[in-house]
């Protein structure tokens, strides 16, 4: 399924650029960086939320929800469907 992988890269780039841009702020505080980051940050954001939303094996409950959750949600939602998978089998 397409949606499910550009939920995957998606969820991969919203952790990494939540985790470089903390990094960043805990050590040199690089505007550029920053500047790089956030926009990439909050893009995947809402891709991780949009693609979800259109997913029909995520309606289970609590699972379009967890898309919300900055950072981690787009990887706590593949984690849900994968045990969604994982059980049906």
């Amino acid at each position: 399924m397409i949606a499910v992988r550009t939920l995957r890269i998606a969820a991969v780039a919203e952790a990494a650029s939540l985790a470089l841009l903390l990094a960043n702020l805990l050590t040199v505080h690089a505007r550029p960086l920053a500047s790089l980051l956030g926009p990439l940050h909050g893009t995947a954001y809402l891709v991780v939320i949009a693609s979800t939303w259109m997913l029909p094996c995520a309606s289970t409950p609590g699972t379009r929800w967890r898309a919300v959750v900055p950072g981690v949600g787009g990887l706590l939602v593949l984690r849900g469907i994968e045990a969604a998978r994982g059980a049906d089998e």
